[in-house]
């Protein structure tokens, strides 16, 4: 998981939380809104949950407050993980190839759309990533999954 963010036409600053599946690259969730405190990232994080099942492990970055915001070190979700029998895996500083999969996910969204247009509303753009990540996972082939799409790679590995 990892945090991106942008600004509305009117310069309102918003938030991404991007989660994705190291296994098959499969983009599993895009939260948009201002601010995304740990309640906002818990909640989809359970979603996926729910019709995915459990992971073993969450990797993220560890100094939030530089890079992805404090969502990330919160005690709160430090607790829900616990709770939950998830580890979590902290990248290192400056080490960003530790989160190389996340790291290339986001810079597909910053380039193919993220930064292409002039956002009027966090619904819009809620809207478009809800789009775009379908067509990521069931359209798009990708050459380090042997060409196939993150859906179809999936359906082999069951």
């Amino acid at each position: 998981m990892d945090f991106m963010h942008d600004n509305l036409k009117d310069g309102r600053n918003f938030r991404l939380f991007n989660v994705i599946d190291d296994f098959n690259r499969e983009a599993l969730g895009i939260e948009v809104d201002f601010s995304l405190p740990s309640e906002r990232v818990i909640r989809p994080l359970m979603q996926i949950i729910s019709w995915r099942g459990k992971p073993q492990v969450i990797r993220c970055a560890e100094l939030g407050f530089c890079h992805n915001g404090p969502e990330n070190i919160s005690s709160m979700i430090q607790r829900w993980t616990l709770e939950c029998g998830i580890r979590f895996e902290y990248i290192q500083p400056g080490k960003p190839q530790q989160n190389a999969y996340m790291e290339r996910f986001n810079r597909t969204v910053r380039y193919e759309w993220l930064s292409q247009y002039y956002w009027s509303s966090i619904e819009e753009v809620q809207d478009f990533a809800t789009q775009w990540m379908w067509s990521y996972n069931h359209d798009r082939p990708h050459m380090a999954l042997g060409g196939f799409t993150p859906k179809q790679h999936l359906a082999k590995a069951a």
